[in-house]
């Protein structure tokens, strides 16, 4: 082993340490006393069991899907789908958790439910590899193209510029058009670290619905604060954080199997500056590291006070 191996793998598992040491300070921690035993739930948080497990206890707390989708709407689901990695790799979205969320949205009865990503990679290549694509159709849902940077007529028919009431930075954006014309709006992140925003959960998943122009003056313009300005646009009506198997370094797109760590947790809530939060919390990553959770806060977005939710843990194995 030359000194180079010896500290990618060192450094490999030291992380693994800090989040093994984190993780039942997460689901441990106990819930607010002032809290009512019947008080609706902010945030669900599930662990230990399979994802259509998780799955189905995190809504039966969250009040079911009923609560979400009803009769006749439209819904959108904005997974992670950006990396040409397999899901074993955690670079995007477990593909049974969309599949998953596509049959409750269909079950509450939904007329459609629709899946797209504006893609880092190739979006043809992206929806296969992650197996999403595949998962989503035979769920029932309506798989849409992401790549609009490649495709000019593609971008003209499906993308639109909107503009951000009260940003700074990002005032207007080009936005993919199923995110206003969606009843119902679906966030489902992958959790992983980040080389340049610390961490990808609920807000970081958002840029995936701006076109890859957007991604470029993002990156140049102040990212943490075009995410949460991204962010204000439209809050997702539902946000479930896949944190079953998370990359916990070299993220976002991780690089081989060392990156990523088996966690077998899912978190599901409305209020996405709170789940990032817990995600934050969940990989060890220093809150005032990541820029955007703040910028989020100071626009009114949602809280990073833990405490003053009503947190529901469920450990399927207890």
């Amino acid at each position: 082993m030359d000194r180079r191996d010896f500290l990618k793998k060192s450094a490999a598992l030291a992380a693994l340490s800090s989040v093994a040491k984190l993780v039942p300070s997460l689901s441990a921690a106990p819930a607010p006393a002032a809290t009512a035993p019947d008080a609706p739930v902010d945030i669900a948080v599930v662990r230990n069991g399979g994802i259509q497990e998780m799955f189905d206890a995190l809504m039966k707390t969250l009040g079911g899907m009923e609560k979400f989708v009803r009769k006749g709407q439209t819904v959108l689901v904005k997974p992670n789908i950006a990396w040409n990695q397999p899901p074993e790799m955690g670079a995007n979205t477990n593909p049974e958790l969309v599949a998953a969320i596509i049959r409750s949205c269909k079950a509450a009865g939904a007329k459609e439910v629709y899946v797209f990503d504006t893609t880092c990679n190739f979006w043809g290549d992206t929806y296969r590899t992650s197996k999403i694509a595949e998962y989503a159709r035979n769920a029932g849902a309506v798989v849409v193209g992401g790549d609009s940077d490649k495709d000019a007529e593609y971008l003209a028919e499906n993308y639109s510029e909107v503009t951000v009431p009260g940003a700074k930075v990002l005032k207007t954006m080009v936005n993919h058009n199923l995110v206003r014309n969606c009843d119902v709006f679906i966030n489902v992140p992958v959790l992983k670290v980040h080389g340049g925003a610390k961490l990808t959960c609920c807000m970081k998943n958002l840029m995936g619905t701006v076109s890859k122009k957007y991604h470029r003056y993002f990156h140049s313009h102040g990212l943490n604060q075009c995410i949460a300005e991204c962010c204000s646009f439209r809050k997702p009506d539902l946000n479930i954080v896949d944190a079953y198997r998370v990359i916990i370094s070299r993220g976002p797109r991780g690089v081989d199997q060392s990156d990523v760590k088996l966690l077998r947790y899912m978190m599901g809530g409305t209020d996405m500056v709170a789940l990032d939060t817990a995600g934050a919390r969940l990989l060890n990553v220093p809150l005032r590291s990541i820029g955007h959770i703040a910028a989020a806060k100071a626009l009114g977005l949602g809280t990073t006070d833990l405490k003053s939710l009503n947190i529901k843990r469920i450990d399927l194995k207890s």
